[in-house]
């Protein structure tokens, strides 16, 4: 894990995505869904920033939104200060150049009619004026570096493992030399001793690249190894923003955070914690609850949560958490 910190490389001004769709067959009514509700971060040049919740949370929308592959409702994303949205000709371009993504299913994420070479060779041809020989050598360093042989350039995404297409497709990613990866789940459809390979391997390569990476997971586990920060999401919402090890030390403050952190399993019984039952799922986004969004499923809820919505404040717990009770304001 790089535990440098350098200038703000990428951040999020108030993000907010809205899916809008229609109400039955025949209805003109639509709902909403309020996939990310105004969501503030900022990841540092280097650095790695976790984000964790549960299905639905809005971790896969934040990080689509964030490279523009799902278009923002409102609020700002900057990279290097400069807001993608405003951003002309020559800077999309060079947005495009600089930032990456990694999906969550290797399998889905390469065309079966392509080989290996065409498919890493891609944005080398969009990006650069590398052609003909002078391509393939520079498709054969990408694949080596990630721990890949030259020679599978002329075959098939059919023909690998799970663990060798997501090396194939982190090659891809590295192609036009980016600064800024997000990784959205890229181990959870991989064997356990293939995932941990694949977190050394990005390790590896944020040292020696010096990349900043965005890393969505539901597996905690994976988040404590790789991560600097963490940003744990709900309903839309972040509700803590914390350092990695404050998070798994035991100073994790609001109360979901703590009920993920009792479900992580752990083979130590020294560091095993009480677990947590939350009741009933997350709820709909297009009918949150009124106030705080977690108040039906906290365990520690009191009736004010129900009635203001809290503020992701710092000024208590020493670092952003949005729950009434950590920051004292259900008595204001």
């Amino acid at each position: 894990m790089n535990s440098d910190k350098g200038s703000p490389l990428l951040e999020t001004r108030g993000l907010t995505k809205i899916f809008t769709s229609r109400i039955g067959w025949l209805s003109r009514g639509v709902k909403q869904v309020r996939a990310l509700d105004h969501v503030d971060l900022t990841i540092n040049e280097q650095e790695t920033l976790g984000v964790v919740g549960e299905s639905g949370c809005g971790k896969t929308t934040l990080g689509r939104t964030i490279m523009w592959l799902t278009p923002p409702t409102s609020g700002q994303v900057l990279f290097e200060g400069q807001d993608t949205a405003t951003a002309d000709k020559e800077a999309l371009k060079k947005l495009y150049h600089e930032t990456q993504m990694v999906f969550q299913n290797p399998y889905t994420s390469f065309d079966p009619r392509f080989t290996v070479l065409k498919c890493v060779a891609e944005p080398l041809k969009t990006h650069t004026k590398l052609r003909g020989e002078a391509l393939e050598r520079r498709v054969r360093e990408l694949l080596q570096q990630v721990g890949m042989p030259g020679d599978i350039m002329h075959r098939y995404a059919h023909e690998f493992s799970g663990g060798q297409l997501q090396r194939i497709a982190i090659a891809r990613a590295l192609a036009t030399n980016p600064k800024f990866i997000v990784l959205d789940e890229p181990t959870s459809a991989l064997d356990v001793s293939v995932q941990a390979q694949i977190i050394n391997l990005l390790q590896v390569l944020q040292r020696e690249l010096k990349l900043t990476y965005l890393f969505i997971s539901h597996d905690l586990s994976v988040v404590q190894h790789i991560s600097n920060r963490v940003a744990v999401m709900y309903l839309g919402k972040v509700v803590e923003l914390n350092d990695a090890k404050a998070i798994f030390d035991g100073r994790a403050r609001h109360p979901y955070t703590q009920a993920l952190l009792s479900a992580m399993p752990t083979v130590a019984k020294e560091f095993r914690q009480q677990r947590i039952i939350l009741q009933g799922n997350v709820p709909n986004a297009a009918d949150p609850p009124s106030g705080c969004n977690f108040h039906p499923r906290c365990p520690v809820a009191i009736p004010f949560c129900s009635q203001a919505e809290p503020i992701l404040d710092d000024s208590v717990a020493g670092h952003p958490v949005a729950c009434h009770l950590v920051n004292d304001r259900s008595n204001q």
